[in-house]
């Protein structure tokens, strides 16, 4: 991946995705460590950007057996109306589901993206902020981590399957959740309560 510290180039300032990360689980070793946190990539507008597990086919990975291989993807793409760059994402995941402000998304299934979306799938909250630029050829992605929900900023709070108390700057459920965990040959069940090996004391 070719990492930019800078966002000029010879076509101008780059159109940049600032993506925000939020698990409840998070504090956990590992979480985030393949992810680029605090650098700028840079990609090609007519290339997708996927998010997912699988490091080799994915362009940015999370460290989690709760995320399926292939999760999502925002793809680039302009309209005659619009001198700016835009952004779509798509659902890559046959087993969990990715909701766009609200909007769920099936396996494929695709929304275009507004300046600011709140993303969700399995427990992570993400969120999307588009800092628009004319640049035709390349965009740039930023990814840091946030210490609270997006939704409470953004006050988009999609129906929950437990009720949460709060407790200091996080969110903590009643009672364990049941998260499916997505391997080659079958979906099982794994709850919190029993974190995976890879979730180990520590910080991010």
């Amino acid at each position: 991946m070719n990492v930019s510290q800078t966002i000029a180039t010879d076509e101008g300032l780059l159109t940049c995705l600032h993506i925000s990360f939020y698990h409840p689980q998070q504090h956990y070793k590992g979480l985030y460590h393949l992810l680029p946190l605090g650098n700028k990539s840079k990609h090609l507008a007519d290339e997708s950007v996927r998010l997912g597990r699988d490091a080799q086919s994915c362009t940015f990975a999370l460290a989690d057996p709760r995320v399926s291989r292939k999760q999502l993807a925002l793809q680039a793409y302009r309209t005659p109306e619009s001198p700016e760059m835009l952004f779509s994402l798509q659902n890559l995941s046959q087993t969990v589901k990715v909701s766009v402000n609200g909007t769920s998304l099936d396996f494929l299934e695709r929304a275009d993206l507004p300046s600011k979306a709140l993303v969700r799938f399995g427990e992570y909250e993400i969120l999307i902020i588009k800092e628009a630029s004319e640049a035709k050829l390349n965009f740039e992605v930023e990814l840091e981590v946030l210490l609270v929900p997006p939704s409470r900023e953004t006050g988009n709070c999609e129906p929950c399957n437990l009720p949460t108390i709060e407790m200091g700057t996080h969110l903590i459920p009643e009672q364990p959740v049941q998260v499916p965990i997505e391997t080659d040959e079958e979906l099982t069940i794994r709850s919190l309560d029993n974190p995976p090996s890879l979730y180990t004391s520590g910080t991010l």
